[in-house]
């Protein structure tokens, strides 16, 4: 597989957490896809090199930080009151149907909302969807 950095268009490196996060050795054993000279990385799917999304500079890692600490109270919460009513109510459904609702807000194919593929914009766009009251809707 191949990634590219979407900064310099170069070639991403799969190392191990113990590159980009030496100062924690509970992620030294998990794959990242890295790109040293924009110090942008991504993390890979548990057990493969498919990267999580796309590779991140730090202005959009504190972005999709943001984001999903907007997003993510909204799904877990419907989770809760729904699953209480309903026992066949999972969490992925409660998470995949606030990303449907989230795609409908921002005019994006559903396949196209996810805030690990998001650019900076479109994870400042999700908090103020979700500051806005519309998700929970």
């Amino acid at each position: 597989m191949t990634v590219n950095c979407p900064y310099c268009r170069g070639r991403a490196a799969l190392v191990t957490g113990d590159v980009i996060y030496p100062h924690r050795p509970d992620l030294a054993h998990k794959q990242f896809w890295h790109c040293a000279p924009c110090k942008a990385w991504v993390g890979c799917h548990p057990g493969t090199t498919n990267p999580l999304g796309r590779l991140a500079d730090a202005e959009l890692r504190a972005a999709k930080i943001a984001a999903h600490d907007a997003f993510d109270p909204i799904w877990k919460a419907r989770f809760a009151a729904k699953s209480k009513q309903d026992s066949g109510y999972t969490r992925g459904m409660a998470r995949g149907g606030r990303y449907k609702r989230l795609a409908e807000l921002m005019g994006i194919s559903q396949k196209e909302c996810h805030i690990g593929m998001f650019s900076t914009e479109q994870c400042r766009r999700v908090v103020e969807i979700c500051r806005s009251g519309a998700l929970q809707e």
